[in-house]
């Protein structure tokens, strides 16, 4: 099938584990918070909603981290409105 979207070709990796089990890593080319991949192909092997609920929260809390390297954000939870990459604070002066 047809990937959901782009990947870096040369980050992709595979490894066989215990002579049965094939282990694909994949990089996104697009990783930030608002491209949360809903399935691998397209079409095909959705993410359970409450997994996609999970990475989309992780990805917002790594976006935060990058753009407030100085804060902790290890210990932290996310609520709100935190879809495709939550809130959009680059218009605010610092």
């Amino acid at each position: 099938g047809k990937l959901f979207d782009s990947t870096i070709t040369d980050e992709g990796t595979w490894t066989l584990e215990d002579r049965k089990l094939i282990r694909i890593v994949l990089m996104k080319t697009n990783r930030d918070a608002g491209n949360c991949w809903t399935s691998l192909l397209e079409n095909e092997y959705a993410a359970d909603p409450w997994v996609q609920d999970q990475m989309q929260r992780k990805l917002t809390l790594e976006r935060f981290q990058r753009e407030n390297p100085g804060f902790d954000f290890s210990g932290a939870e996310i609520s709100g409105n935190y879809s495709k990459g939550g809130p959009d604070f680059s218009s605010l002066q610092k």
